[in-house]
């Protein structure tokens, strides 16, 4: 995986941007946009960075929408904006077309059900044979004998791309609905009993129940011990280098690598890069 790296201009920045410097502050100075476009999933990091950079660069707009990993990274290499959000790495053919691997975060996957459903665990062959449709009761696994529902996202979707090939089921799944963004599969897996889901790990709430797989809860720690062996990481890709973006775009990864940065993504659930 490529982490951000930056140069001495780009951190110099981030302290002129906190602190001012003799040749002027940086937060003041600075002008233009960053625009952004990508996963639904890296639709609370995304705002909550945005709101917080254009809060200390007040001469900067940044935004974002939340098409989906695929569609920002198309909309990237088309040109139409600096950064495509990515809850997947990228594929050859996307890196081919000169786009760069920004990784910011990392995320855990969970596999969420109902609240009322019995089972705490599954092993991932357990977990494959539902997706595959191989299993579809809940008493083969040691719950109730309750059909499963099998809900995933909509093709093209960074969650599922990342989630069907951690797992090895790429273009075998048996999914009895797919829903094109995170908080619909929530949402849906929170009314329907019986039901099974997978949702990126910072939005779990007490709505469903997240589940173990091969013992290990999905948290922080089983994630960078790798215990818990559903993860993935957030891209913010560029078209060419950091270095090559504009001044405004450059500002604000060097913001992401900053303390206030690196607080924002633990705040909203994610993991820092080491």
């Amino acid at each position: 995986m490529k982490k951000i790296i930056l140069t001495t201009v780009l951190a110099a920045a981030v302290f002129a941007g906190c602190g001012g410097s003799a040749s002027g502050d940086v937060s003041e100075s600075l002008t233009g946009s960053v625009t952004m476009n990508g996963s639904t999933s890296m639709e609370k990091l995304a705002s909550a960075l945005s709101e917080a950079f254009m809060e200390k660069y007040g001469g900067v707009t940044a935004s974002a929408e939340f098409t989906g990993s695929s569609a920002g990274l198309e909309s990237l290499a088309a040109g139409s904006v600096d950064i495509g959000n990515s809850s997947r790495a990228l594929k050859e053919e996307e890196l081919e077309k000169g786009l760069i691997e920004n990784i910011v975060a990392i995320d855990g996957i969970a596999v969420v059900v109902d609240p009322e459903n019995s089972v705490d665990n599954l092993t991932l062959a357990e977990l494959k044979a539902i997706y595959t449709g191989e299993i579809t009761n809940w008493s083969e696994v040691g719950g109730d004998e309750s059909q499963i529902v099998v809900i995933g996202r909509e093709a093209g979707s960074g969650t599922r791309g990342a989630f069907e090939e951690l797992l090895d089921i790429e273009d075998q799944c048996s999914y009895a609905q797919e829903i094109d963004s995170t908080g619909a599969v929530m949402a849906k897996v929170a009314s329907i009993p019986g039901s099974v889901g997978y949702v990126s790990l910072d939005v779990v709430d007490g709505s469903v129940k997240a589940l173990s797989l091969e013992g290990a809860e999905a948290t922080e720690e089983n994630i960078k011990s790798g215990s818990y062996p559903l993860q993935r990481p957030f891209v913010m890709a560029t078209k060419g280098e950091i270095s090559e973006q504009s001044e405004a775009v450059q500002a604000f990864f060097a913001y992401i690598e900053s303390d206030e940065g690196q607080e924002i993504i633990k705040s909203v659930g994610l993991i820092t890069v080491d």
